[in-house]
Formats: structure tokens, sequence, C-alpha cells
């Protein structure tokens, strides 16, 4: 890592999120290598140094139109906005 890279100790012991989707599933049968760099996100999160590393590619194929439901996605922003106790 270049020295621009550092994460505080207290960031680091957060759990990463990787939240990934495409919005048709012809997408996610055509666009390969989109998936795999999305997936790459994984390891990068590792080598900042994140220990705890959660995917959520449940919404793959899932539009964000609002015609369709995207449970992952919706639980992921209650948690951002949520106060610990």
């Amino acid at each position: 890592m270049m020295d621009g890279d550092f994460l505080p100790p207290a960031i680091l012991q957060r759990k990463a999120v990787v939240y990934f989707r495409q919005s048709t599933q012809a997408q996610v049968e055509l666009n390969t290598e989109s998936r795999r760099r999305q997936y790459e996100l994984v390891e990068v999160a590792r080598r900042r140094g994140f220990r705890t590393v959660e995917v959520i590619d449940d919404d793959l194929g899932r539009s964000a139109s609002g015609m369709v439901a995207r449970p992952r996605f919706e639980k992921l922003v209650a948690g951002c906005f949520s106060i610990p106790s």
C-alpha cells in the first residue's frame, strides 16, 4: 500500500461491506468481466486491512427502478442509518 492508502485501526476493525448488482439478468450473463471485477473488490478490502468482509450479491439481475424488491440493499441501507446501542 502507498502512504495515501493508510486506514486508521478504528476503521479497519469495522466490517467492510461489498455490495454489487447488475440491473438485468442479461447483464449478469453477458458482463462476466464486470462481475469478476466486482468480486475482486473483496480482495481489495482485505489488502487494505479489513479482516471481516461481507459480500452482498443477492440483488444481481434486479433493477433499481423500484419495480423489483431488493431486500439485501434495503437491509444494508437500514443498517447504515441505525444507531448502535
